[in-house]
C-alpha cells in the first residue's frame, strides 16, 4: 500500500469516528499518523526533481505582503493600483505566471507587495506551481487571500485556500502553542501540565505518549502551559510550522448587493474592496499596517532634537519592537556597549523614562541610547577580548593598505 492510499484510509477512518471526549485520544493518534505521512509525501515529491523555476525575489522594505488567490480574482489589478508596478491583467485565467514585486509607501515605510500566480486546488502537492507560490508565502510577514466576492458563495475558495496552506504548515492568524518539548538522549518521556487539559481525551498523558510514539520520540520532556489540542501538539513536534497573519480581501463588491457586502465585511479579518471602483483601498492599507505590527521610532542624540525624517521601522513579525531590536538596527557594536536608553512617548510612564533592552516601544516613540563609560567597559568580562579583536582588525587593515601600496608602486 502506497503513502497516498494510507492517507486516504486514515482520512476515511477519521471521518467515520465519532467526535467526543472519549475518542479524542484515538483521533489524535490518527492525526499524528496523517501528519507524518503527509510530510513523507511532500518530501518524496520535493526530491523527485522537475520542480521548475522558483520565485527567488529578494526581501526588501520594512515588511513583505503576499497576494494569494485563485486565478482572475484581481490580484494583478490590486498590485497595479497600490504600487507603481504594472502587472499584466486580462480577462482570462493565469495571466500572471511568475512573481511580480511592487513597493507601497505608507506611513513613511516601504512595504513589499508580491503578486503571485493564481493557485488551484491541490497546490500543496505541486499543482499549478502551487509549491513555489506557497514557499513565497512562508517568507512573508502578511498574507492577503484575495477572493471574488461575487463567486465566493458558490466556489467557497476561502476554505480551499486555507486547507492548502494548512497542509504545508502555514498557520493563519494563530499563535504558537505554549508547549515546551525538549528531546533527550535517555530517561524516557516526562509529561507535565500547569493547567487542566480538556482537549486530549480522558487520559491526556496517555494521548501525549501515543502521539510521541508515532513520531519515534521515546525520550523527551513535555510541558504544557495552556489547554492545547492534539493538532497543536503535533505542530510543536514537527517544528516547521510558520505562524503568519492573514487578511481576507473580498474584491469586486460593486457586483453584489449591499446586504451581501455587509455580511462579508462583518466576518473576522475580512476587508471588502473594489479595485475597479477604487473603493475602501485606504482602509485596506491601514489594516495591512496594523496586521504586520509595524512601529516607527525616532532616534535622538544627546542635546539634539530627534531625527523625524528617517524613522527606524521595527516589526513584531521579524525581530520585535524592543529597545534591543532598535539598537541592533542602528549598530551592533552599540549593542555591545549599551548602558541604558531614555524613551519619550506613549510607551513611557513618564518622559523621559530610563529603560533597558527589553522595553517595548510604541509607534512614534523617541529614544536615546546611552553607552557605557570607559570605566564601565573596562569592568566588563569581554572587554579585553574586544580590545584584542579591535587591534587585530586595525593591524589587518594596515597590512592590506601596505600590500596595495606596494602593488601600485610596482605596476607604476
Amino acid at each position: 500500500m502506497g503513502i497516498v492510499d494510507k492517507i486516504k484510509e486514515l482520512e476515511n477512518e477519521y471521518a467515520r469516528t465519532q467526535k467526543n471526549k472519549a475518542t479524542e485520544g484515538h483521533l489524535g493518534i490518527i492525526k499524528a499518523k496523517l501528519s507524518k505521512l503527509r510530510g513523507e509525501l511532500l518530501q518524496d515529491q520535493a526530491g523527485s526533481g522537475g520542480g521548475g523555476e522558483g520565485f527567488a525575489v529578494p526581501r526588501s522594505g520594512d515588511g513583505r505582503v503576499a497576494l494569494i488567490g485563485f486565478p482572475s480574482v484581481g490580484k494583478s489589478s490590486l498590485l497595479s493600483t497600490l504600487t507603481t508596478t504594472q502587472s499584466e491583467a486580462a480577462g482570462y485565467e493565469f495571466t500572471t505566471l511568475t512573481c511580480i514585486p511592487g513597493n507601497i509607501i505608507y506611513n513613511d515605510t516601504r512595504i513589499q507587495l508580491l503578486d503571485l500566480p493564481g493557485i488551484i486546488e491541490g497546490a500543496a502537492h505541486g499543482k499549478g506551481r502551487g509549491k513555489e507560490v506557497i514557499a513565497v508565502a512562508r517568507t512573508s510577514d502578511l498574507v492577503l487571500i484575495v477572493l471574488d466576492a461575487a463567486k465566493e458563495g458558490v466556489d467557497n475558495h476561502k476554505m480551499i485556500l486555507e486547507r492548502e496552506l494548512e497542509t504545508v504548515g502555514l498557520r493563519l492568524n494563530k499563535r504558537p502553542p505554549n508547549i515546551t518539548l525538549t528531546k533527550k538522549a535517555t530517561g524516557g518521556v516526562k509529561f507535565n501540565a500547569t493547567v487542566p487539559l480538556t482537549k486530549l481525551g480522558d487520559d491526556p498523558e496517555k494521548t501525549v505518549l501515543q502521539i510521541l510514539k508515532e513520531f519515534k520520540l521515546h525520550n523527551a520532556e513535555v510541558l504544557m502551559r495552556e489547554d492545547c489540542s492534539t493538532d497543536e501538539l503535533i505542530d510543536v513536534i514537527n517544528g516547521n510550522r510558520k505562524y503568519v497573519r492573514c487578511l481576507y480581501v473580498y474584491n469586486k463588491i460593486d457586483m453584489i448587493p449591499l446586504e451581501d457586502v455587509e455580511t462579508l465585511a462583518r466576518q473576522p479579518d475580512s476587508i471588502v474592496i473594489s479595485v475597479r471602483q477604487k473603493l475602501n483601498l485606504d482602509y485596506l492599507l491601514a489594516r495591512m499596517w496594523d496586521a504586520m505590527g509595524l512601529v516607527r521610532v525616532y532616534c535622538k542624540k544627546r542635546g539634539c532634537p530627534p531625527d523625524l525624517d528617517e524613522p527606524v521601522v521595527l516589526s513584531a513579525q521579524r525581530h520585535g519592537i524592543t529597545i534591543e531590536a532598535a539598537t541592533q538596527r542602528i549598530s551592533k557594536e552599540l549593542l555591545v556597549i549599551f548602558n541604558y536608553a531614555e524613551v519619550w512617548g506613549t510607551s513611557a510612564k513618564h518622559s523621559p523614562q530610563r529603560v533597558g533592552l527589553q522595553h517595548k516601544l510604541h509607534d512614534e516613540d523617541v529614544f536615546q541610547i546611552v553607552a557605557q563609560t570607559n570605566q564601565q567597559q573596562k569592568q566588563d568580562k569581554g572587554y579585553s577580548q574586544r580590545v584584542q579583536n579591535y587591534n587585530a582588525e586595525i593591524a589587518r587593515k594596515r597590512r592590506t593598505r601596505t600590500k596595495e601600496g606596494k602593488k601600485k608602486r610596482s605596476t607604476g
